[in-house]
């Protein structure tokens, strides 16, 4: 069954991986083998897009010193003799050629599509090694090509399906909004926030160029929410001339934005948007003075 078959992979990953901690020496260990470096491909379905230069960098800089520590994990390519396919370790590799190795450690497995697919996505995701996209693109793939899941994926990588859930939504933002999360620029918990938001392109540009905490990015973008767009909109008629130049008047005197509500009866309200405790002990003693 199916799912008898993720959990043996959920738990058997270790196994699969090994337990190598020390530096490679050179010798055959837990059914590690080397292999010409030109004899491993990159796999074309590695859940994993984005490889950053001083990460690689400094991972080769490691890989000179000290060689590679924990084996890549491979598969036969198809039609290929002694030809090997990457299913998790892509990075090491990377940095072994950067390194100049001629050889590199293998641990060889003959998996399917659909477990070397498993398989690359826990290795990443137990390592943190994926981005919030790139995860969530590994489940969109085990979904689409192999009937799984949310509760399936959860299962075989370790996590609720509430973490699945949440991460197939990122794919549903526009691209501007995922290239900020690729670039390292907005955290997962930021691109949550502005799923199903009305300008999820607008409010991610700000949360960049503010610096918002993920709490404040959720404050940001459910802030249109707290208003019916009806209402909203009846308040943006009502705003007559006067109260526009009296709100870029105190706006221009405090440097931060200002609105004012007209309520009835003569009554209403002025709001003072600020960022930091700064700013809110600047207003004060302007008050004060």
């Amino acid at each position: 069954m199916v799912m008898a078959d993720n959990r043996r992979l959920g738990r058997g990953l270790a196994a699969l991986l090994g337990d190598m901690a020390e530096p490679d020496t050179g010798s055959d260990r837990g059914g590690a083998k080397r292999v010409p470096i030109e004899f491993v491909r990159a796999n074309p379905r590695n859940p994993r897009r984005s490889f950053a230069e001083a990460d690689l960098a400094d991972l080769a800089q490691s890989v000179r010193e000290k060689g590679i520590v924990q084996p890549i994990l491979v598969r036969p390519a198809r039609g290929m003799p002694n030809v090997f396919e990457i299913i998790a370790g892509e990075r090491r590799w990377r940095a072994a050629q950067r390194a100049g190795l001629h050889e590199v450690p293998v641990l060889v497995q003959d998996v399917t599509d659909k477990e070397a697919l498993e398989l690359a996505i826990i290795e990443n995701v137990q390592r943190t090694d994926l981005n919030a996209l790139e995860e969530a693109y590994g489940y969109e793939q085990l979904i689409a090509e192999f009937g799984y899941t949310q509760q399936d994926l959860g299962q075989v990588i370790g996590k609720s399906r509430s973490h699945v859930a949440n991460t197939l939504r990122l794919l549903k933002l526009p691209e501007r909004v995922k290239d900020y999360v690729r670039e390292g620029r907005l955290t997962a918990g930021h691109a949550r926030a502005l799923v199903g938001a009305a300008d999820p392109e607008g409010l991610a540009a700000r949360i960049v160029e503010e610096g918002m905490t993920v709490r404040d990015a959720e404050a940001l973008a459910q802030a249109p929410k707290a208003v019916e767009p009806a209402k909203a909109e009846k308040a943006r008629r009502e705003k007559d001339a006067d109260t526009k130049a009296l709100e870029k008047s105190l706006s221009d005197l405090l440097g931060l934005a200002v609105a004012i509500e007209h309520k009835d009866g003569g009554a209403g309200e002025v709001r003072i948007r600020y960022r930091t405790l700064e700013q809110l002990d600047e207003v004060c003693r302007r008050l004060r003075d």
